[in-house]
């Protein structure tokens, strides 16, 4: 009996983050991710994910929209690139592992610069470099 093998797709990369990957990020998910395709969130998933409330004490209820479009675009083995509110990012992490999905992060190398102002104020500058992701709880 001849058993038709179903052919997998190539993993994606959803992003759980505010800001547009750089290119470096792009590259590294391509290479060390073997990643194809890099979705972005649609713009009423990101309208939720860039700004929760401080007020609000449970944030769980507004992550539903956030959770159903994961759940409905992804697929076992792809990854989640998820950063942003720490609550979010946890509830989301945990989520993500439970629907078969590999939760990860970015780690940066991160420079400061420090210039004293003629009026006793202090301007600090920050640059980030991606360096690698990291999934987490490894």
């Amino acid at each position: 009996m001849h058993t038709k093998t179903k052919k997998r797709r190539s993993r994606c990369l959803f992003l759980l983050f505010s800001h547009t990957p750089t290119t470096e990020q792009i590259e590294d998910a391509r290479l060390s991710l073997g990643v194809e395709s890099i979705v972005a969130m649609p713009q009423e998933i990101k309208n939720i994910w860039q700004q929760f409330p401080p007020d609000v004490l449970a944030i769980e209820p507004m992550l539903k929209p956030v959770k159903k479009w994961l759940s409905q675009k992804s697929n076992k083995g792809d990854f989640a690139l998820i950063q942003g509110d720490f609550g979010a990012t946890f509830l989301m992490v945990l989520y993500a592992k439970d629907i078969g999905l590999v939760p990860i992060y970015a780690t940066t190398e991160r420079k400061a610069t420090e210039i004293m102002q003629s009026d006793g104020t202090l301007t600090i500058e920050h640059i980030f470099k991606h360096r690698r992701f990291r999934e987490y709880g490894k």
